[in-house]
């Protein structure tokens, strides 16, 4: 996914925060979703189907094939809640996509609603850049993908391996065994800022910290990008 250089074509940023387990994305979304006025918040992980969790209970890996159906519920669950969070507002911010690009003036009406910025944040690792378009664009296969009311951003919580390890090991009651770290970053391909619409936090530090500078980012990355 591009940078893009126009207005958005959708009503509402969906802010997906990412990385590895361990690096706090639940948390600092749940931070992150207050700072955006209290916006809607997912947490990838409780949409896991029980053989992902068991999978991971026992420390193994997921395959692809473990991961795209969860990342499909996560795409669903995305957009359903972009969906609801529209029905409380004006009709006109539905029809938004339709109007870009149809000519000046359509473009230059919406200018005034941009200020009109409505958010859905969710925690999701989306290790894989083909995970992140999957979540971003939708399923091209899928007659509905048409219908998206979101644009992404994708915010991703980079810790180091010794922080993530400290981490792990005083967590307790989640299903992720800390024996998968090395899965984990081995599979992350880290955003590429200059073709990814993303942002990255350090998180190290306290939680309303690394939430700030998450919410100072993804806020300057969507007024810079017209989204």
């Amino acid at each position: 996914m591009r940078v893009q250089d126009s207005y958005s074509e959708f009503p509402v940023r969906a802010v997906i925060v990412m990385g590895v387990s361990g690096c706090g994305k639940s948390t600092i979304g749940r931070h992150l979703a207050h700072l955006l006025g209290d916006a809607p918040f997912i947490d990838a992980d409780t949409l896991h189907s029980a053989e992902n969790i068991r999978l991971m209970e026992s420390g193994q890996p997921l395959s692809d094939s473990n991961r795209w159906p969860w990342l499909k519920r996560v795409r669903e669950e995305i957009e359903s809640a972009s969906s609801k969070l529209l029905e409380g507002h004006d009709s006109s911010l539905r029809g938004t996509r339709r109007i870009i690009g149809s000519s000046s003036s359509s473009s230059s009406s919406l200018a005034g609603g941009r200020g009109q910025r409505l958010y859905v944040v969710c925690a999701c690792s989306a290790l894989k850049r083909s995970y992140r378009e999957f979540l971003s664009r939708g399923d091209p296969e899928n007659a509905k993908a048409d219908r998206l009311t979101h644009d992404t951003v994708f915010a991703f919580v980079d810790v180091t391996k010794s922080e993530l390890e400290r981490r792990l090991k005083l967590r307790k009651g989640h299903f992720f065994d800390g024996r998968l770290l090395d899965s984990q970053l081995e599979t992350l391909d880290p955003p590429d800022l200059t073709r990814e619409a993303a942002v990255v936090v350090y998180g190290e530090g306290s939680e309303e910290q690394v939430a700030g500078d998450a919410y100072r980012q993804v806020c300057n990355y969507v007024t810079k990008n017209s989204l």
